[in-house]
């Protein structure tokens, strides 16, 4: 089944890796390009497309791949696999590329509490390295003198910022922000369900209804829709004899007919997965955990503000009443805060935690992605509150929470959304 390839990423990658194989007059090229975006839009997928239209079978490395109980280990295999892909353009007589997926998950650093190891630095050390020298990239402990192939790096990740900024320069790397556009998602859906006789108003309804969702969502959602045939499989097998039916089993492998792919069957699946997705945002449990076991603050205070739906298994699902709006969704213009959130910064403020805001929009509050509205000087009350309605008169139109941060052990107490927009 032929899978949709945005023009764009196309573009992009076959210019980044033809320009690495060129001799450009006075022209430094970046070695390594850097594809970056939010989760589950297909970053890799889209990667490994245009591989196979451009006819390259690239040398692979995972992020998990980047760190190791033996120090140095990472940053030879590095070494290694750069120098296989240099000698696979000599055995093959073609193009070939070093693909490092989720280098950010391997070698970036997210927080205070994310380790940077010996193998971190040396991951980073290694390939500022190879971007500056690619044509002598040398093993621990031996010199080749023979100049090696210049080999593209192409690496993915969902945050590069967390990355060690050297390594992200320009010049080293070039950066490309994957987000499809709408034309890119009808093509991407429009591929995933192209046997299952939607049509593109049919696409474009889907698309429309679940716009805050990023691409793999439909892929599980078509995924999705087959359980029901496997359940009454499993019913009418049994579930004791399952396992020996299905594997290494002297009976045909099952044949499943086309389930019922039609648009409201969609949406219907769709608002059970969108309910599943809500409760996780909900519940947070093991930041509630760790709040309690390392603060001894009840769970109880923490979950006072969450009412997850429990009801997520029906298709309809509504959404959770986290406040009362009509306290929180007050005048911005009037730059009041209501007398709840006032004695929250109040508490915040005799706990000894400093403050901090952020916003999202409508989108990226469903995923779950926020940005800060600055910092906050706690020099008293008066001065917080009017940061804090400077904040809100800024913003609107976007979803806007308080937030009080334990500045030793640099971990978030407090978390409270004080406004949304009217939407």
């Amino acid at each position: 089944m032929p899978y949709y390839i945005s023009p764009r990423f196309v573009d992009k990658l076959a210019v980044h890796i033809t320009k690495n194989f060129l001799t450009l007059p006075r022209v430094r090229v970046p070695l390594i390009l850097g594809i970056h975006g939010r989760k589950g839009e297909g970053k890799t997928f889209q990667c490994q497309l245009v591989f196979e239209k451009m006819g390259i079978e690239p040398v692979t490395i995972s992020g998990g791949e980047l760190e190791s109980k033996d120090a140095g280990d990472p940053a030879r295999l590095l070494r290694l696999r750069y120098r296989e892909a240099s000698e696979k353009i000599k055995v093959q007589g073609r193009m070939c590329a070093l693909f490092i997926n989720d280098l950010d998950a391997g070698a970036g650093r997210f927080d205070a509490g994310t380790q940077y190891t010996v193998n971190t630095q040396l991951v980073n050390a290694t390939l500022m390295n190879i971007a500056d020298n690619p044509t002598n990239v040398q093993l621990p402990g031996s010199y080749d003198e023979t100049p090696l192939h210049r080999i593209p790096i192409i690496v993915t990740g969902n945050d590069f910022s967390t990355l060690y900024a050297p390594l992200i320069r320009d010049g080293r790397m070039e950066k490309f922000y994957w987000e499809p556009n709408r034309a890119d998602r009808v093509g991407i859906v429009g591929s995933i369900f192209q046997t299952d006789e939607l049509s593109v108003g049919d696409i474009e309804n889907l698309i429309d209804k679940f716009s805050d969702q990023a691409i793999d969502f439909f892929s599980a959602l078509r995924s999705r829709i087959y359980d029901e045939q496997i359940c009454d499989f499993i019913h009418q097998v049994g579930i004791e004899k399952i396992s020996r039916r299905v594997v290494n089993s002297v009976e045909k492998t099952p044949d499943f007919p086309k389930p019922n792919f039609n648009l409201s069957h969609l949406l219907e699946y769709g608002k059970v997965m969108v309910g599943e997705q809500q409760r996780i945002r909900e519940l947070r449990l093991v930041e509630e955990y760790n709040k309690s076991r390392l603060f001894g603050v009840s769970q109880t205070s923490q979950l006072e503000n969450l009412t997850p739906n429990y009801n997520y298994s029906s298709p309809e699902i509504t959404t959770p009443n986290h406040f009362n709006e009509n306290q929180i969704n007050h005048d911005i213009k009037s730059s009041n805060l209501s007398s709840e959130v006032r004695e929250q910064i109040q508490k915040i403020i005799q706990d000894g935690l400093k403050i901090g805001m952020e916003y999202t929009d409508k989108r990226r509050y469903k995923t779950g992605s926020w940005k800060s509205c600055g910092k906050i000087e706690n020099h008293g009350e008066k001065e917080v509150i009017n940061a804090i309605e400077n904040c809100l008169v800024e913003h609107q139109n976007d979803y806007v929470r308080l937030i009080g941060i334990d500045g030793n052990m640099k971990r978030r107490i407090v978390e409270k959304i004080i406004y949304r927009p009217h939407i």
